[in-house]
């Protein structure tokens, strides 16, 4: 069935010359969610351009530290005990992700965990470009009614038969992820790639308001460069049905489905002015819920700031206008 689906997308299909010439679908699980948590098993499916396998990889880590949340990956200390530490498994893990495209279910998630663990190695991750099969279904209007990875595999008939186990995520991402691919080709649909920045300073100080807890001391990070300031100036008010234009002054209010800070340097990039708060020379408001009290959602109606949910903006980011455009 899943075969049948996906020859019938590539038949007759030129191959987009500007798509990734190889990929790595990558799964990890970790101790938690949180900056200071660590890996604690990865896998990595490598696939040519078009999406077939090459070869596969899996390996458990010891984090040096509680393993978290056992009822959802399993992995227990007994089990990590024996496990190689992250800085023994770096350099075949670089073998397995260079000169690729990380792809992953919420890639943001996968490359902010393994950017740590190669900063705290005091070392850098041969990637430069992500792809997010999140961002990638939305780009192909896929009919799911959630985007859960469970249910990305149910529709191109993937049968998952571990979750949260690296390495069966890993292999059905990368089944999911080859139809999706070869749909996108048949579409000549831009591929949602972001950059991948490296973690190159680490600091062992704890951050404002924390307390070192059993011993040791929570990391904080930093971007290895920060976002320069905005060289254009601003050119008013964004016009629903108009582009962005260079110079334009963006604010982000609530929760983003993409990291905020990734968000924020997209637009920085584009020629945008971000902002931290709402004023009369805000050009557009950037939030989920319109519909919330928060300060900034309060004042742009007060000021009638145009507003915009994340996905819009995530479109109108791909074609900003320059500064000089009339």
């Amino acid at each position: 069935m899943l075969e049948d689906r996906t020859t019938a997308v590539s038949l007759g299909t030129p191959w987009p010359t500007a798509y990734p010439k190889g990929y790595a679908v990558v799964d990890v699980e970790t101790t938690g969610l949180a900056r200071d948590d660590r890996i604690i098993s990865a896998a990595v499916y490598r696939l040519d351009e078009r999406g077939e396998v090459e070869d596969h990889w899996y390996t458990l880590v010891n984090p040096e530290r509680d393993p978290g949340p056992v009822w959802i990956h399993g992995l227990t200390s007994e089990v990590l005990e024996g496990a190689p530490l992250f800085t023994d498994v770096a350099e075949e893990f670089s073998a397995r992700l260079d000169g690729r495209v990380l792809v992953a279910h919420n890639a943001v998630f996968d490359w902010q965990m393994i950017a740590r663990e190669y900063a705290r190695a005091k070392a850098e991750a041969p990637v430069r470009q992500r792809l997010c099969t999140i961002a990638l279904s939305k780009e192909l209007g896929l009919p799911l009614p959630n985007h859960k990875l469970e249910t990305l595999a149910a529709h191109f008939g993937v049968v998952q038969q571990r979750a949260h186990h690296a390495l069966d995520d890993a292999r059905v991402l990368a089944e999911a992820f080859r139809p999706s691919l070869r749909a996108a080709a048949a579409g000549n649909v831009r591929l949602p790639l972001l950059e991948c920045r490296p973690l190159t300073e680490w600091s062992d100080t704890p951050r404002i308001g924390q307390q070192a807890s059993g011993g040791s001391r929570p990391s904080s990070w930093r971007p290895s460069r920060k976002r320069p300031a905005c060289p254009y100036p601003n050119p008013g008010r964004y016009e629903d049905g108009e582009p962005l234009r260079q110079g334009m002054r963006v604010a982000f209010s609530g929760d983003t489905s993409v990291d905020r800070e990734l968000l924020e340097d997209r637009a920085a990039e584009a020629g945008l002015h971000v902002s931290t708060s709402i004023s009369r020379l805000t050009s557009l408001l950037v939030t989920n819920d319109p519909d919330s009290g928060t300060s900034k959602v309060v004042k742009a109606r007060q000021f009638g700031t145009p507003v915009v949910d994340e996905a819009a903006f995530g479109q109108l980011l791909r074609d900003v206008a320059p500064a000089s455009e009339r």
